[in-house]
């Protein structure tokens, strides 16, 4: 059983409270997931996020073909973090953590998302290929939406 690991981190020049405005809100997850994705939010996403949250969504992640994915929020500690889990979609498992910290000038973020593919070493033979790269062009689109929306850090 293998299982991978995604890691990045980013500045923002921007305070605590509107990164965490913004980041923990389902309804801005459409907003730095790429196009090509055709993400859709389908319910769950009315209130501030709160442990329990179930968020369901719809996702086209390879060849265009629709996948229903719906996560819960497990953890909220406010300003400083929330955990969201896959309890059905594409992967076998999907634990997706996001740290904020408060750093001179801005705030740095943290994504360390640990995950699993389905189909055994079927699913493993398609990672370096197929699945890697995939999320690798997804969090780097968003770090560059991010950009768009905040402007870009600049240390002093």
């Amino acid at each position: 059983m293998k299982i991978y690991q995604l890691q990045t981190k980013q500045c923002l020049p921007i305070s605590i409270d509107e990164a965490w405005r913004f980041l923990s809100n389902p309804k801005n997850l459409e907003i730095i997931t790429p196009d090509s994705m055709c993400f859709k939010t389908l319910s769950g996403d009315d209130r501030d996020i709160f442990p329990g949250q179930i968020i369901q969504y719809t996702v086209k992640p390879l060849l265009g073909i629709p996948v229903k994915w719906v996560t819960e929020i497990t953890h909220v500690v406010d300003k400083k973090y929330f955990v969201d889990e896959q309890r059905f979609g594409p992967y076998a498992l999907w634990h997706h953590k996001h740290f904020l910290k408060e750093i001179p000038n801005g705030v740095e973020m943290e994504d360390i998302v640990d995950y699993k593919l389905p189909m055994g070493i079927l699913g493993q033979m398609m990672h370096p290929f197929l699945v890697k790269p995939r999320l690798d062009e997804i969090f780097d689109y968003r770090r560059h939406k991010l950009i768009e929306l905040f402007g870009e850090f600049k240390e002093q």
